[in-house]
């Protein structure tokens, strides 16, 4: 007859110490995997809106961030931008330039398209539009989630490049060409690739769609 033996206090402990640890582990290992785990998408089929046609979508690798443009403050701006929105001129667009909790910048069309990034160029690509004229006449408030035209060190260089600010940035008022403000989704623009020694990302996340609601 074969006589059970019962495990000893001090090895159950292990036991569980080390199933813990395992759970805790594979817990972390999740959570690590999947940065979007925790981050809300916003569905704008769930939200009214009281000028649904200045309303666009941008989906990024964790979800939608919803921008309301402002034709008002920047109507040539807005026109290019929503311009390059509905011919889907973003679509597969590297966020190219990425300050951790300062700014995001994409919409280089030449050099930032997946597929064939050009790391020595990007950021300076064009759309092939042309230029427009600054708007920095009118006020506006550089507070996060604003949304701006980028541009050269000169003034009346405005093409296809644009950034979102995830801070305030007062110093930015009347120097860039603002075209709206994030609604919703602004902790899915905080997950996105950045690298700590240099703001312009290797291997860097994509935009994934760039739509007008209406």
């Amino acid at each position: 007859m074969i006589k059970k033996i019962e495990a000893s206090l001090s090895e159950k402990i292990i036991l569980i110490f080390l199933t813990l640890l395992g759970i805790t582990t594979l817990s972390i290992y999740i959570v690590l995997k999947n940065q979007c785990l925790f981050v809300k998408n916003f569905d704008p089929k769930n939200i009214t809106f009281e000028k649904s046609n200045n309303i666009a979508i941008l989906n990024a690798p964790c979800g939608n961030v919803i921008i309301e443009l402002y034709p008002n403050i920047s109507p040539n701006g807005v026109k290019r931008f929503k311009k390059l929105i509905t011919t889907n001129a973003y679509e597969d667009i590297a966020f190219h330039r990425v300050i951790k909790n300062k700014l995001v910048q994409a919409g280089d069309l030449e050099f930032g398209k997946k597929g064939s990034l050009d790391y020595g160029k990007i950021g300076t690509g064009k759309s092939g539009l042309g230029t427009i004229e600054s708007e920095i006449d009118d006020k506006f408030d550089y507070v996060r989630g604003s949304v701006g035209l980028a541009r050269t060190f000169r003034n009346n260089t405005e093409d296809s490049q644009f950034f979102i600010i995830l801070q305030d940035e007062p110093l930015f008022e009347g120097e860039y060409t603002p075209v709206g403000k994030v609604l919703y989704g602004l902790e899915i623009l905080e997950k996105i690739k950045y690298q700590r020694n240099s703001e312009y990302i290797l291997r860097p996340d994509f935009i994934n769609s760039f739509k007008m609601l209406n």
